[in-house]
């Protein structure tokens, strides 16, 4: 029996609504229109007011350990953040600073980030790869960098970029299947014994 992927975006913009969570939905649904998944989105700037005072996970609310949980469970990771100073915003990274070190292990995990301009494209790899290589998951070898010109009205509209998301997503399928099958064959062990 095929069980569908546990996929699971973390939209690390502050403000609602975000460009940011705009292509987290836009890559979730590329996924999602390839092979069965059950998705959900992960928005820093809903959780942001409970997430911004903890030090430790155990001060945490349960709405904010809820999503550290399904990222935690998630088969397969969508990440975007905004670009802030040449980086990830710090909430992003307090975030992940409560995310077991063992839980990403293998995991796929799909690199985006949004900025300004064109000059932050590389956040990608100086900055999300070497934070994802941390937790030893499998970032995908293609990330997805949006400029506020590829967007209007929170939607994204350069073709360019829509052609980038797909190409994306078509090289992460083969992965993508095999965590599929590698779920079910679990599931169903689980579910024999």
């Amino acid at each position: 029996m095929t069980y569908p992927l546990r996929l699971v975006a973390v939209a690390g913009g502050l403000q609602r609504p975000s460009k940011s969570a705009a292509l987290s939905k836009h890559l979730l649904d590329l996924i999602a229109d390839e092979i069965p998944c059950q998705s959900r989105m992960v928005e820093i700037g809903a959780i942001a007011p409970q997430l911004a005072g903890a030090v430790w996970r155990s001060q945490l609310p349960e709405a904010v350990e809820q999503a550290l949980a399904a990222v935690e469970q998630a088969d397969v990771l969508v990440v975007v953040t905004p670009v802030f100073r040449g980086s990830y915003t710090g909430l992003f990274k307090h975030f992940f600073d409560f995310i077991d070190q063992n839980a990403l292990i293998d995991k796929p995990v799909l690199l985006a980030a949004t900025g300004g301009s064109e000059r932050h494209a590389l956040v990608i790899d100086h900055q999300l790869r070497p934070l994802f290589s941390f937790f030893q998951a499998r970032t995908l070898p293609l990330g997805v960098y949006a400029t506020d010109q590829d967007f209007a009205n929170y939607h994204l509209q350069n073709e360019a970029l829509l052609d980038r998301a797909r190409l994306a997503i078509q090289r992460a399928l083969p992965l993508l299947k095999l965590t599929g099958h590698s779920r079910s064959a679990v599931v169903d062990e689980a579910v024999a014994v």
